[in-house]
């Protein structure tokens, strides 16, 4: 995992920096805590310029993020209700999840924009409640590219100021991240293959 990752950002550059935070997103598979930091070791070591790497990280996640926001904004919850409990299993996104991050959303506001942001997971999903309701989109755009700024320019330094230490911490890092995509592709298994109660099977055909 960890080589993939070094090999993409170092063959397809920002470009490839870009994609992966998109990636990360829309459909989470890859860790910016993984990703991020690796752009800024690289920076270190004069393969890539650490302003374009920042540019580029953030702006993979505040596109990312907009792919959500319009999806609130133009499918509209019911519909995204049902096309979550039809291919919830699949995309690792259940109603529940849904009302979850609305009620949070309707709780904290734009709080859950900006600092959500910076918490693995929920950042790819915060996004729906901001289209769902309405949020303009410069006040969107605003807080998006605040906080995703604020966790960019925070992994990319600590990559940058780790320098030669990194490749130490990819011997710990590797295993790791190999483990959690492991944990990842088992709960996700787990939501696709289990048994499902009647009332679960009758709401999927509603």
């Amino acid at each position: 995992m960890f080589d993939w990752i070094f090999n993409v950002i170092e063959g397809f550059g920002l470009p490839g920096l870009f994609g992966l935070i998109l990636l990360e997103n829309v459909f989470p598979p890859i860790p910016s805590e993984l990703v991020i930091p690796l752009a800024g070791f690289l920076s270190a070591q004069g393969s890539m310029a650490l302003i374009p790497a920042f540019l580029a990280a953030t702006a993979g996640a505040t596109v990312g993020a907009l792919f959500w926001y319009y999806a609130g904004k133009q499918v509209g919850r019911e519909r995204l209700r049902g096309f979550a409990a039809r291919l919830g299993r699949w995309i690792g996104f259940t109603p529940d999840d849904l009302d979850a991050v609305e009620r949070w959303f309707d709780r904290h506001g734009g709080k859950v924009i900006l600092f959500g942001r910076m918490i693995p997971g929920i950042r790819t999903f915060v996004p729906i409640p901001a289209g769902l309701a309405g949020m303009p989109l410069p006040r969107f755009l605003g807080l998006t590219v605040a906080g995703s700024a604020a966790w960019t320019a925070l992994l990319l330094c600590a990559g940058y100021l780790l320098d030669a230490q990194y490749e130490r911490v990819a011997v710990f890092v590797d295993p790791v991240s190999k483990g959690v995509i492991a944990l990842i592709v088992l709960t996700y298994l787990w939501q696709v293959l289990r048994p499902r109660g009647r009332k679960a099977q009758a709401r999927d055909r509603t």
